[in-house]
């Protein structure tokens, strides 16, 4: 069983950043995918940005150039570096880990992140 607590969020206004971080705990950090989602009201959760347990990054086309995602194996976390912040970015952000070998999947009580002036 992995636990996953974020940290992070907040308000902030546009063109703003902010950095997100998640620590896991409770299983082999580096044998697992590690996600940031969102989920705004009325909207369906979204991937945001992913990294593999060997680097490789993915990101949704509308955080692209904006968001960077990074983890340190060593101290079992993930984080999410935001900047440029927009309006729509506005969600709660919730940390997920998933094992590809097996397909458990682990989420985080998530984050609130607001965007505004």
């Amino acid at each position: 069983q992995v636990q996953l607590v974020e940290s992070g969020g907040g308000l902030v206004q546009p063109g703003g950043s902010l950095r997100l971080s998640c620590v896991a705990s409770g299983g082999i950090f580096r044998w697992y995918t590690m996600g940031w989602y969102r989920q705004a009201p009325g909207k369906q959760r979204e991937l945001v940005a992913r990294i593999s347990s060997g680097g490789n990054t993915n990101y949704a086309d509308s955080v692209k150039g904006r968001f960077t995602i990074s983890r340190d194996d060593a101290k079992n976390t993930v984080d999410l570096q935001m900047s440029s912040l927009k309006p729509e970015d506005t969600a709660v952000y919730y940390c997920n880990a998933r094992n590809l070998l097996n397909g458990d999947q682990y989420w985080g009580q998530g984050t609130q992140v607001t965007v505004s002036a």
